[in-house]
């Protein structure tokens, strides 16, 4: 199958029952058995639901994957990976990811001595000389949360690899639409399913894709037993959503590839960060391991002070203040106070999260409308 046919029908059967077209939201907490033991298959909805089995099979087939296992939430699905370490091991992760990642990592693992290690995966050598004989996780996130770098995933893949890691990639920004980094070496693939999966800024919802059944076999006793799992209704609205995710994000990388031109020649904006300049350092790694380049772009100001930041921010219409990223409508957000407060400001400074970084998430608006709306806000800039 093509990837747009893979989008509407893998994993996806018309109702036996009634040949509904689209999968029932099956909203029941457990099944009738036969005999103690004898089932069809569903057990107790914890451990399993046929709308959650259905987006499980999609999205394996929309990665590439030999199994996928559904969160209640992106971190949730995070937290499950992170639970296959042992104190005493070692993560080695980019320097610049989103900040609840961070959080995770550092307040959620260190005090159980599983110690992250914030590298500059763009530097190859800087990776090797992070990883050690605790490493055993290396967390690759690309494009980077908000500073949209590009990571070689298939680089960073052959090193961990080298050193007998397990490789995750954080695929929320591209979707599988715009890169497969199991295709590329990866291990496992995470997504906040909330997102550009979705699309539509209605459900919360995370997953990952595993490049063995035996990972997932490991992922999935986690889940059963942590409970960390996804309703019925919101697998359901992210089937819904992925349907329609290879005509949105289209739409909304053109729209990004506009604006960002339109940033750069502003002249209250200092850089634009968006990966399909040719003078953006990874410019040519993402035009191999990307279809597209993104509908993210992030921005900051030459007056850098969060004042600055917050005028520009109070000042659009359509673009709405929010966390978030990945819907029909467009977002705009202060990474520094929103999305990665949890990170302290000197790392943020150090790695170029200035104080008055712009993240803007491009909807599927008139592109014409996005134009004149930034336009007036960015005129509110000193």
């Amino acid at each position: 199958m093509k990837f747009a046919t893979k989008l509407i029908h893998a994993g996806v059967e018309p109702d036996v029952a009634s040949g509904a077209i689209m999968t029932p939201i099956y909203q029941t907490s457990t099944y009738v058995q036969e005999a103690p033991g004898v089932h069809k298959g569903y057990e107790y909805a914890r451990t399993q639901n046929p709308t959650r089995t259905a987006l499980e099979k999609n999205l394996a087939a929309l990665e590439n994957g030999k199994d996928a296992i559904c969160f209640g939430s992106g971190l949730a699905a995070m937290d499950a990976i992170l639970k296959m370490l042992n104190p005493g091991d070692e993560i080695v992760s980019t320097n610049d990811l989103y900040g609840g990642s961070y959080r995770l990592m550092v307040k959620g693992y260190e005090k159980y001595g599983i110690k992250a290690h914030f590298v500059d995966m763009t530097d190859e050598e800087a990776v090797r000389n992070a990883i050690n004989s605790n490493t055993k996780l290396m967390w690759i996130e690309t494009p980077t949360n908000p500073l949209l770098r590009i990571v070689d995933i298939s680089a960073m893949c052959t090193i961990a690899h080298e050193f007998g890691l397990l490789a995750v990639v954080d695929n929320t920004f591209a979707s599988p639409y715009l890169q497969k980094p199991i295709d590329l070496g990866a291990d496992m693939v995470l997504h906040s399913a909330t997102k550009y999966l979705g699309g539509h800024s209605d459900t919360v919802l995370g997953a990952v894709v595993t490049s063995t059944e035996e990972q997932a076999d490991e992922l999935r006793y986690v889940q059963n037993a942590a409970g960390a799992v996804p309703g019925p209704m919101d697998c359901f609205l992210v089937l819904r959503g992925i349907k329609t995710l290879h005509v949105r994000v289209r739409q909304a990388c053109k729209n990004a590839k506009d604006i960002a031109r339109f940033l750069k020649e502003h002249s209250a904006v200092d850089n634009v960060y968006y990966p399909g300049f040719e003078d953006h350092p990874g410019h040519k790694i993402a035009k191999k391991q990307m279809k597209k380049f993104g509908a993210m772009v992030s921005f900051d100001l030459k007056n850098d002070t969060i004042e600055n930041a917050n005028a520009v921010l109070s000042g659009t219409k359509f673009f709405s203040l929010a966390e978030s990223l990945g819907g029909v409508e467009s977002l705009i957000g202060h990474p520094a106070s929103m999305t990665h407060g949890a990170i302290p400001r000197e790392q943020r400074l150090k790695v170029g999260l200035t104080d008055s970084l712009i993240r803007l998430s491009i909807g599927i608006e008139d592109y014409e409308d996005l134009l004149s709306d930034l336009e007036v806000a960015l005129s509110k800039a000193k």
